[in-house]
């Protein structure tokens, strides 16, 4: 244990008792969970199978379970759970079949089972935001330990009575499929343990040690199911920070961690405060911002990494300008420094946020991977318009073809389809040139072999207008001939989902005329250059799926949560983005701080902030306020940089070496 801190030691050894260890970001909590399963097999004698640790992701779960078993190895380790709370709580539902009522072989509903059967209840197929909304519900009565009565009786309006009737209705189905859903792998134990003591002290003695991982993010029913399963034993370590508690809208308790001493009055609180990931400066920043909080247990991260560098508030004029900014900023700052793409994080509060910010490192080539969202370019809108600029400027592309020959529908059944394919295949042609050969005839009848004739004449007639003519006019008409806008509004859930994905694609059009006109070479300026650059960056894009190659990481703030960076950039610090206007209008800020709190520690060398004096609203451009969050920062640490650059003529001439510097490198 020589390379464990005092309280990491501390934290480690104590077993006289429930403890409750404050582990600040980047403060090595994994090692101490890890080291301490390994310290209560090999030192304090207690079987690996009467030890549970439990997390909330599978791949926490993997890497503790790797971790503690590269320290306690053979037999020692034999019978030891390392799991999420689910699978705990599935492994206690398959040993106690007969207890809960459920037969061998029990289904498992999974988000889109329970919507579906919820669907049927309320008797509608398009009604999806109700779906949604009920769904929600009944996970919420479940979380909060509510039986369908209960629901009934705390209904507040009609809208919570009616998830409490389909809720009474829904577990009446899933006991007659035999199955149980996602919140009833932690409901059903909670309620069993807390109201047979059979069944309660059985798992007792089955588990003598308990270690929880992230307690902050548990909700009613996972911590009752801890402090049932410790009983009075005791025998517990919690792990976590309240600071870091940003999941309330899906259960999470924060104030869990402050229950602790009330359930447990032995309970010893060991705090670790040392970061062994960010600068100095950078966890000033996060201690400053976290203290406005209200807090039960005080900590204040500290490192020996050193000052670093200040922080950066960049004011942008706009949006469109804000993710241009911070493009160019990466492309600079990697070319001055010689760093990585992939060492570079773009955070933001909404995952609508990336799209700008994606086409911009689209138009420098810069390559990305958007993480716990999807990537505005795989939106299957945007893949559509693509399809039908890839089959202009390469009528061979067959996947392109396929792609849209029925997007938007046009009677062309999968019978028709299959014998074009088979009829160019044998003909050794594309599948575009195959719809206007005569010999095609033999093989359908006149009606399709007339659509698929009318819809290759059409679509070469519209790439003669691309290519050759007002090209960005054309692309716009080829839409609006396939009447593309009706078919997004057709095939959305909802009105405003429809609307989105039009505003996708307008911004996406809007994306190939700025590359078109930032082109050098006036060769380049044509539309089929700026298509070809676009393919290839997807192509690019598919690669990287299946490569860990380098890329700039873009993400939510809630999905950046437990990962590090060593150049982060968060984006959007503008009242009504971050906090959200949600949380104003709530009044729930502190978590919105805590957001805030996690986005900083993200953060191991350089942190950069940015707000857009004006933003896009319902249409608009609207001057915005900068975040609250922004005030509450250390002043004498931050520089802030306007529309001017701010650089000194030495760092001019310097950047400029380095861009230099750096196309050589990409020639070498």
């Amino acid at each position: 244990m020589n390379d464990l801190n005092p309280r990491q030691r501390e934290a480690v050894r104590h077993i006289s008792g429930p403890l409750l260890v404050l582990a600040g970001a980047g403060s090595g909590k994994t090692s101490v969970i890890t080291r301490k399963i390994a310290y209560l097999i090999q030192e304090c004698g207690i079987s690996a199978s009467k030890i549970v640790a439990v997390t909330f992701t599978n791949k926490a779960a993997r890497e503790m379970k790797e971790r503690a078993g590269k320290l306690v190895q053979g037999k020692e380790a034999r019978g030891l759970t390392v799991s999420t709370f689910h699978n705990l709580g599935l492994n206690i539902l398959r040993r106690e079949m007969a207890f809960f009522g459920l037969k061998s072989g029990f289904s498992i509903f999974d988000a889109d089972d329970s919507r579906s059967l919820i669907g049927e209840l309320l008797h509608r197929e398009n009604a999806s935001d109700k779906i949604d909304l009920i769904r929600n519900l009944v996970s919420s009565f479940k979380n909060d330990l509510l039986s369908p009565e209960d629901a009934m009786a705390k209904a507040e309006n009609d809208g919570e009575m009616l998830a409490a009737q389909v809720y009474a209705e829904y577990n009446r189905h899933l006991r007659a499929y035999n199955a149980v859903d996602f919140d009833d792998l932690i409901l059903r134990p909670t309620v069993g343990f807390r109201d047979d003591k059979e069944l309660r002290e059985r798992w007792q003695n089955k588990i003598h040690y308990l270690l929880v991982d992230e307690y902050q993010d548990t909700n009613s029913a996972q911590y009752l199911l801890v402090k049932l399963l410790v009983g009075n034993r005791g025998a517990l370590t919690a792990v976590g920070d309240d600071d870091q508690s940003i999941y309330a809208w899906r259960g999470a308790r924060p104030e869990n961690m402050a229950a602790l001493t009330t359930d447990f009055p032995g309970l010893t609180v060991v705090k670790l405060e040392q970061n062994y990931r960010s600068t100095s400066r950078i966890l000033k920043a996060a201690n400053t911002v976290i203290a406005n909080n209200p807090h039960v247990f005080e900590k204040k991260l500290w490192s020996q990494m050193g000052m670093g560098d200040p922080i950066r508030v960049l004011t942008c004029p706009n949006e469109d300008g804000e993710a241009e900014r911070v493009a160019t900023d990466i492309l600079n700052h990697k070319m001055m420094h010689r760093t990585a793409f992939r060492d570079y994080a773009v955070l933001y509060r909404g995952n609508f946020q990336s799209r700008l910010l994606e086409t911009k490192l689209r138009e420098l080539q810069i390559p990305y991977k958007v993480s716990g969202g999807q990537s505005f370019f795989a939106k299957s809108e945007i893949k559509d318009v693509m399809a039908y600029l890839r089959i202009i400027i390469n009528p061979d592309d067959d996947n392109a073809f396929l792609r849209i020959v029925n997007t938007p529908k046009r009677e062309l059944g999968p019978s028709t389809i299959e014998k074009l394919g088979s009829y160019s295949q044998q003909r050794g042609s594309s599948m575009l040139s195959a719809c206007e050969e005569m010999g095609l005839a033999l093989h359908l009848n006149d009606r399709q072999h007339g659509r698929l004739q009318e819809f290759a004449q059409w679509l070469q007639g519209t790439a003669r207008e691309v290519v050759e003519g007002e090209s960005m006019n054309a692309i716009r008409q080829m839409l609006v001939d396939i009447q593309y806008d009706d078919h997004l509004r057709d095939t959305s859930g909802t009105p405003s989902q429809a609307e989105k994905r039009i505003e996708n694609v307008q911004t996406f059009l809007g994306s190939i005329q700025k590359m078109a006109d930032k082109q050098d070479d006036e060769d380049d300026k044509n539309i089929e250059t700026v298509i070809r650059k676009l393919v290839l960056m997807d192509l690019l894009e598919q690669q990287a799926e299946e490569e860990d190659i380098d890329r700039v990481q873009l993400m939510t703030l809630h999905a950046a949560k437990g990962l590090e960076f060593p150049h982060t950039y968060m984006i959007g610090m503008e009242e009504d983005l971050l906090p959200h206007r949600n949380s104003i209008e709530a009044d729930t800020i502190e978590e919105e701080r805590r957001l805030m709190y996690v986005g900083i520690t993200r953060a191991k060398k350089t942190l950069t902030l940015t707000h857009a004096l004006r933003r896009k609203s319902g249409g608009e451009n609207m001057p915005t306020t900068p975040s609250r969050f922004l005030e509450e920062l250390p002043a004498d640490d931050l520089e802030w940089e306007g529309k001017t650059s701010n650089r000194s003529d030495e760092q001019k001439k310097a950047l400029g070496q380095a861009h230099l510097a750096g196309l050589r490198d990409l020639f070498k």
